[in-house]
């Protein structure tokens, strides 16, 4: 083969372009395609280059938190107080450590998303359709297109129909550029070469075929993506919200510790070194530095609990947004349904016939009146059966675990059918070959080929939506309305066919072909797409959450009434058609939509006003979506979710969820895990703030009644690290709680501290803050040493730590259970680590040289535990107070 790489390929010919690249319509073979990847490796692009572990080390550092303690260490160093200066840098570097290996995970866990989501290519191999992962690629591939697909390598186009390709990415322009197979101007700029598609831009319209010229780094794009900016990592609202939160705790940390500097030497008369450390430590208690990492922790396990149920999170704002979604705008086909069509009826002007089977498999009969017929002794169904074998572009594949099909369901549905009559469809299409085609599109709502036989007759065959196919044809409209709609309120699919007779000579289709009124209408096929048994329970699950969930759908509305009334969705306000929403107005639509959960016969405009009406109400919208015509409505919606499987690129690029399993199922998974993340961020705060506030009001107090501090700063930064490694980090690894699904829907706008949780917070705080002087105090009564009182206090401390964990696993709800006392491994881990650091800080040798921590008694111990359960009951029965509230109210 030809050196390719300085091939000017938009003006070569496609016979020469399959000549230089050893290739054929046909495709390569395997041992071409081995030889190729050898030679040319795989089709991918070089991984934006990362930031190196030292500048993602010093990253870290960048928070005006981080700033404070790292002034307070050096001033601190600087008046010689070395323990207490070393254990500041040692957390501010351990905290920086946990957040380069949270950041570096959180790099790989994107990798791993990007691997799960690559493109796939169908292409030609050997004579027979394959669809391939696109980096398998290689120079001479044969790559099938078609609307919504994003083009996998550079191609020179060997066939178009009406193809048109936007290439933004490349040129800047947004208009879509219609392609041909006619060599160019060798010296056309990129935008003017229509022989040739690019790799990453987006089929709009039309199909066609085109042989790979460039893979990986020698495309066009990939010529130009090392000058691409690497894309700036994405804040999440709530960690915008804690930034400002930071910002706003920072000033009065600062003012307090100011103040308690100034009053201690100014009115207590202390000299200013005591109560310079003294202020260090209001600084180091009150800082909860280990919040973010906890928060972001947190975020990336709802991603992964998502991903375990096959919702995969493309934008990790999304994990946050699915907590509060009110409405779901769910598609029919393959969502809720099974996407596994089966032809169920076929309706003629003179006979009605029913089939059996399910899915794609070539098992079943044709019956009329319940009895087993031979399709090829019924001319009129033969004909029809005939039309939806050849105007077809699927294929279906027998392999080890059963028939797969490649293409359309709706066209697999036919095949189906066909091979149920017994028909060799490679022998009918060898037969009958294809000419030319008009691809179906969402705007006209059929799809027609023409073919040409080895006697010279030519044919129109046309399939669709029964309402266009009629208006080709002189029938009786009225009779074949009844006849859909009888087939539509059982459910079904309905698709009619019609053809004509041509000329030899007759080699381009166009739509011209197709009025008038000259084809003749063949009969009706009833297309059944089961409702899946889990989405049922689904539906009723999201019920229950307070979530709306709306039908949105291309089909004929019986038959969308038919399946919203099996799966659970309400349909007894009626169906609204595109044609009824194009007589509302947006204050009309905003006002009707509030009633009515089914929509049919829809095009892409009228989702994007349905989103748009539901979001002026208050809503907050999930999309679900897998064709190109879905893309404007899922960019609208706060979560756009594209189907994994049969979802077009151009869906899954605007995105914010893919569903791996194209099930309704998982969209109720990633609420639930969206809300179980959304608590366990709120349980994070309300663990951490009321300890780190206790903390520092514990020194605040002693410095505004003149006495001795019952904790030092450098036992402060003790208490702080190992609580925010251990406890806080275990509250990120909470299960969903019992009533998640039953509440309603957050308000979005809402705090993330609510009225509850600054009254918790608060009240925790003087719970901890009370337990420290009570026993502090009656320590020093009776004569315990300052250093041992001290001691006590920490472990104290850190004892209300361990039990009021226990409170924050339930915000609301009671946790004086066996479940919830003892239900999380994570939370019980966290605990037994603690406490064995705990009993190293109380006794082991040397750590009173770096703490000051003397060993202490059983009594002691007994004291603490004592206070820590009496913190526990009392937040137990604060809340009970709450609920008991909240009761009152709703009565």
């Amino acid at each position: 083969m030809q050196d390719i790489s300085q091939q000017t390929w938009h003006a070569t010919t496609i016979e020469h372009s399959l000549s230089i690249l050893a290739s054929s319509k046909h495709g390569l073979t395997e041992q071409d395609v081995l030889e190729r990847r050898d030679r040319y490796g795989l089709n991918q692009l070089q991984a934006t280059k990362k930031r190196s572990s030292l500048i993602m080390f010093l990253s870290q550092f960048h928070n005006i938190l981080i700033y404070i303690l790292l002034i307070s260490a050096v001033i601190s160093l600087s008046l010689q107080h070395i323990v207490d200066s070393s254990v500041i840098f040692a957390v501010v570097f351990l905290n920086a450590l946990v957040g380069m290996v949270q950041e570096g995970k959180a790099e790989k866990a994107l990798e791993a998303i990007h691997n799960m989501l690559s493109h796939m290519a169908s292409v030609i191999r050997g004579g027979k359709r394959h669809t391939i992962n696109a980096e398998e690629l290689v120079p001479g591939d044969i790559v099938l297109l078609r609307a919504g697909d994003k083009v996998p390598a550079d191609l020179r186009i060997l066939e178009s129909n009406s193809l048109q390709i936007q290439e933004a990415i490349l040129t800047g322009e947004s208009k879509a550029v219609t392609k041909n197979t006619d060599n160019v101007s060798i010296n056309s700029a990129l935008g003017d070469r229509t022989s040739m598609a690019f790799s990453g831009t987006t089929v709009t319209y039309g199909v066609g075929s085109g042989i790979v010229v460039a893979t990986g780094m020698q495309t066009e794009i990939g010529k130009v993506s090392s000058m691409l900016q690497s894309v700036q990592k994405m804040v999440t609202p709530l960690l915008r919200q804690m930034s400002k939160f930071s910002r706003w705790l920072t000033f009065i940390i600062v003012a307090l510790s100011a103040l308690v500097f100034a009053i201690g030497v100014y009115v207590w008369g202390r000299g200013l070194e005591e109560m310079f450390m003294a202020a260090v430590g209001i600084a180091v208690a009150a800082i909860p530095e280990g919040l973010p990492a906890i928060i972001t922790i947190t975020l990336a396990i709802g991603v992964t609990k998502m991903a375990k149920h096959n919702a995969i999170i493309r934008r990790l704002p999304a994990v946050e947004t699915m907590g509060a979604v009110s409405t779901i705008c769910s598609d029919k086909t393959g969502t809720l349904t099974r996407n596994e069509l089966a032809v169920c009826n076929i309706t003629l002007p003179q006979h009605d016939y029913n089939v059996t089977g399910a899915g794609y498999l070539p098992n079943g009969e044709i019956l009329e009146n319940d009895e087993i017929i031979n399709a090829k002794e019924h001319r009129d169904l033969l004909a029809l059966i005939h039309v939806g074998l050849l105007c077809n572009d699927a294929e279906l594949n027998e392999h080890q675990d059963g028939w797969k099909l490649h293409g359309n369901p709706t066209d697999g549905a036919l095949l189906a059918l066909a091979m149920k009559a017994n028909f060799d469809i490679a022998l009918e299409r060898r037969k009958c070959p294809k000419t030319d085609i008009i691809p179906f599109q969402s705007e006209h709502k059929f799809m027609a080929t023409l073919h040409h036989d080895h006697d010279g007759n030519g044919y129109i065959f046309v399939k669709g939506a029964p309402e266009k196919i009629m208006d080709m044809c002189h029938i009786d409209k009225d009779h074949w309305h009844e006849r859909v709609a009888e087939l539509a309120e059982q459910g079904q699919r309905v698709v009619a066919f019609a053809m004509r007779k041509t000329s030899q000579e007759h080699t381009d289709l166009n739509f011209s072909d197709l009025e008038n009124s000259n084809l003749s209408f063949l009969g009706l096929c009833g297309i059944m797409d089961p409702p899946r048994k889990e989405a049922i329970q689904a539906v009723g699950d999201c019920r229950t959450a307070g979530i709306t969930v709306k039908m949105i759908t291309g089909d004929h509305a019986a038959t969308a009434k038919s399946i919203a009334e099996q799966v659970g969705v309400n349909s007894s306000t009626g169906v609204l058609i595109g044609a009824d929403l194009d007589e509302l107005s947006s204050e009309e639509l905003q006002d009707k939509i509030k009633d009515v959960d089914v929509y049919a016969r829809t095009s892409p405009m009228h989702k994007l006003r349905l989103v748009r009406a539901l979001q002026r109400n208050g809503e907050v919208v999930a999309m679900t979506g897998d064709g190109v015509n879905d893309a404007p409505a899922l960019k609208q919606a706060e979560i756009g979710v594209a189907m994994g499987q049969s979802g077009t690129e151009a869906a899954k690029e605007v995105a914010e969820m893919v569903l791996a399993d194209d099930n309704f199922v998982s969209i109720r998974h990633a609420i639930e895990a969206g809300r179980m993340v959304y608590d366990n961020i709120k349980k994070a705060i309300l663990y951490i703030l009321p300890t780190n506030a206790a903390e520092g009001m514990a020194v605040v107090m002693a410095i505004l009644i003149g006495g001795v501090l019952p904790i030092t700063p450098v036992q402060i930064l003790w208490v702080n690290t190992v609580t925010a490694i251990t406890l806080a980090l275990a509250l990120g690894f909470e299960d969903a709680e019992d009533d998640v699904m039953l509440r309603k829907p957050r308000d979005p706008r809402e705090p993330i501290l609510s009225k509850l949780l600054m009254w918790r917070i608060v009240f925790v705080s003087f719970l901890l803050v009370a337990a420290v002087f009570l026993l502090f105090f009656y320590e020093r009564d009776h004569g315990v040493n300052l250093k041992v009182a001290r001691t006590v206090v920490v472990n104290m401390l850190v004892m209300g730590e361990v039990f009021y964990l226990i409170n924050c696993r339930r915000i609301q709800e009671s946790a004086l259970n066996i479940k919830t006392i003892f239900g999380s491994k994570a939370v019980w881990i966290a605990i037994g680590l603690v406490m064995v650091l705990q009993f190293i800080y109380t006794y082991m040798p040397g750590m009173e040289d770096f703490f000051g921590s003397r060993p202490i008694s059983l009594l002691h111990w007994l004291q603490i535990i004592t206070g820590g359960i009496t913190i526990f009951l009392l937040v137990e029965l604060e809340k009970w107070f709450g609920r008991l509230r909240s009761r009152r109210r709703y009565h």
